[in-house]
């Protein structure tokens, strides 16, 4: 399923010097919020949660979830050089997954490492804060990636509608109306997040067995929904 060569042109198009650029600005941008906050306040539990919560997962992890989901697909439709993968004898499937992958580790490695990082400089992963996060972002990024995927797969203007769901329906619809939370890959992930950290610390609108199924329910679906559109894609000439 995983195709080392659609592997290397997908990580070449997302770490592209401009794509590149943009995936380290939040992480860097999170990681200073961490140091001066912990030079200004000192270590405390409290502020940690909410930079870690407010910033690193509501914002940092969908946005970079739009740019790793909607690029490793998306500019190669709009651009029709995906003719070229599919005139090869590669499984239509296995280049889906192969550009999952690819996502899921990029949008980890810009999100969950600078969110552990950032723990850590808050308030040294008192009440496993830090930990709880880490792995709250990198569920959040294998969700994140797939559903970005699919977007990319079946419109044109997917980094639109990425970042509206980003930035409009989990930052601003999750923090204030309580049926959206529900529906939000933020809470979902809060829901490990909660289960790791310390007692009374992070809090989520699901519970932990509902989260865990939809995480891995909205995953398997919006992959398995790319694979069947890009195969309707039809090559010139191809009936």
């Amino acid at each position: 399923m995983y195709n080392p060569t659609v592997a290397r042109l997908t990580y070449r198009a997302l770490l592209g010097r401009r794509r590149a650029a943009i995936l380290f600005v939040l992480p860097a941008l999170l990681i200073l919020i961490a140091a001066a906050v912990r030079v200004l306040n000192g270590a405390d539990d409290q502020v940690a949660v909410d930079v870690l919560g407010g910033f690193a997962l509501a914002t940092m992890v969908p946005l970079i979830g739009v740019i790793a989901g909607t690029g490793s697909i998306g500019p190669e439709i709009d651009d029709g050089s995906i003719v070229y993968l599919l005139s090869k004898p590669v499984k239509r499937s296995s280049i889906i997954f192969t550009k999952l992958i690819v996502a899921i580790a990029v949008t980890m490695a810009f999100s969950a490492v600078p969110t552990f990082i950032a723990g850590y400089v808050l308030n040294g992963n008192g009440q496993q804060i830090a930990v709880a996060y880490t792995v709250a972002a990198l569920v959040a990024s294998i969700a994140y990636s797939a559903l970005f995927l699919l977007l990319g797969t079946v419109s044109r203007h997917a980094v639109v509608i990425g970042l509206v769901y980003a930035l409009v329906w989990e930052t601003l619809f999750g923090s204030l109306v309580a049926g959206a939370r529900t529906l939000s890959v933020q809470q979902w992930a809060l829901a490990l997040a909660q289960r790791i950290a310390g007692e009374g610390t992070v809090t989520s609108d699901v519970g932990l067995p509902l989260a865990v199924g939809l995480l891995a329910g909205v995953s398997v679906v919006a992959t398995w929904y790319a694979g069947q559109k890009l195969r309707t894609l039809k090559l010139a000439g191809e009936e």
